[in-house]
């Protein structure tokens, strides 16, 4: 089924059907495999060539861009990189990320894990605990039945320890590790105390079914996050490696695991990690950064590091969201045809940057979004505003991670408009 290597199934990606499934995409092409439209190359902005709206489209060169800027920045820090799967969930991407440079793919549910191993996906951490016992017997068969699949994920509790043992009971190989430590009251998941980790690593010594490999947490949930708390957070994370290594818990790991990074606070994790003493094994020093491979114009161009390391270089927003202006009823308003089905909202409403007329484009200037339905962005028109009902309408979108989970099959396009490829997700 090409598992372990991940050709055969991506191969089958370029031969599934289009059809109604999949929004945006011409009608004219039903029938035609993924692979015999993206071979027409079909122009996103050519009326003859079909696409309808709404349509999220992914920018081929600025993807490229982002994928290139972080393999350069990993590898300048001495990094190893696990970029978070479960943000694109877009196998394709999966692999153009391990293409440049990528140590294997992060991903927090077993229904990712199933998509990764599906696409021959070898290396995967999963920063979660996983006690859900059908996911770790399927784990510890895809361990038994491939020597080169590297797994490992969180454990936080004594309890995990005990439910994650029962449940591999007979496996061929162990499960790597690491405690995940948290990052302070309020914070998400991973034990509060050192006290807790000490205890989680006893129960894992206790077992011959777990390995501890390491310790890990993110970072973006220390509670009033500033660069200063932040750096104190990964310098207790990294005091906890240094003790549980003196005290001889990773023998056989091959490599310890430090790992945290989040898209937020990356610059931190480098600075920390660049001073990780010298253990008694190698350290693999682990950063895990998702959204990154589409960045967003809200959101993460906000909060992310290059803002405070612009010498680093810059992520660019890939994504933009067309869509159509259906009603124009006041001077005021307008209404395009998409909405809570098409666009992220969870942390900030889309931005309104061009507008395109009859093959040219013009700034959205006085244009704002001031609410979503589930199929209308409601827009604010200023009176300087050039819009008009049939108007395509470029949005910029914040989070990622609830872009990409809103459409199964994304164009990929080049400035002119040009379609090189379609991405397929799996959420």
């Amino acid at each position: 089924m090409g598992r372990h290597t991940g050709t055969e199934a991506l191969a089958r990606l370029t031969g599934e059907r289009v059809d109604h499934r999949f929004k945006g995409l011409p009608p004219d092409a039903d029938g035609l495999t993924v692979g015999e439209l993206a071979a027409q190359r079909r122009n996103l902005f050519r009326e003859t060539d079909g696409f309808t709206t709404p349509v999220l489209a992914l920018s081929a060169e600025r993807l490229e861009h982002n994928l290139a800027l972080m393999e350069t920045y990993t590898v300048r820090h001495g990094l190893a990189f696990a970029p978070h799967g479960k943000t694109s969930m877009a196998p394709q991407l999966f692999h153009r990320q391990i293409g440049h440079g990528a140590w294997g793919i992060t991903l927090a549910v077993p229904h990712q894990v199933r998509v990764a191993r599906a696409f021959g996906i070898r290396r995967i951490f999963l920063a979660n605990e996983l006690v859900d016992a059908a996911a770790l017997r399927w784990i510890a068969a895809e361990l038994a039945a491939d020597p080169d699949f590297r797994f490992v994920c969180y454990v936080d509790s004594v309890r995990g320890v005990e439910l994650m043992d029962a449940a591999l009971r007979g496996a061929a190989r162990p499960v790597d590790v690491v405690v995940e430590l948290g990052a302070g009251e309020g914070a998400r998941t991973g034990v509060r105390t050192d006290a807790e980790a000490l205890a989680v690593a006893d129960a894992v010594a206790g077992v011959e079914t777990l390995r501890l490999a390491g310790v890990a947490g993110y970072e973006a949930q220390v509670p009033g996050a500033t660069p200063e708390r932040v750096r104190e957070w990964l310098e207790r994370l990294v005091a906890l490696a240094v003790e549980f290594d003196k005290a001889g818990r990773f023998a056989g790991a091959g490599k310890i695991v430090v790992s945290a990074g989040g898209s937020e606070w990356f610059d931190a994790v480098a600075d920390v990690f660049a001073a990780v003493p010298e253990l008694s094994l190698p350290v693999l020093k682990l950063l895990r950064s998702g959204a990154y491979v589409s960045h967003d114009d809200v959101h993460y161009s906000r909060l992310t590091p290059f803002n405070r390391v612009p010498e680093e270089g810059a992520l660019e927003p890939a994504f933009r969201l067309w869509a159509q202006v259906v009603s124009r009823p006041s001077p005021t308003e307008a209404f395009v045809n998409a909405g809570k089905r098409d666009a992220a909202y969870d942390l900030d409403l889309p931005v309104a940057h061009v507008v395109r007329r009859n093959g040219t484009e013009h700034p959205a200037a006085g244009v704002e979004v001031s609410a979503l339905s589930d199929q209308h962005l409601w827009l604010r028109t200023g009176p300087d505003a050039d819009v008009e009902t049939g108007d395509w309408i470029g949005f910029g979108l914040s989070h990622p991670c609830t872009s990409f989970d809103k459409w199964q099959l994304i164009p990929l396009v080049e400035a002119d408009g040009t379609v090189v490829d379609y991405i397929r997700t799996f959420f």
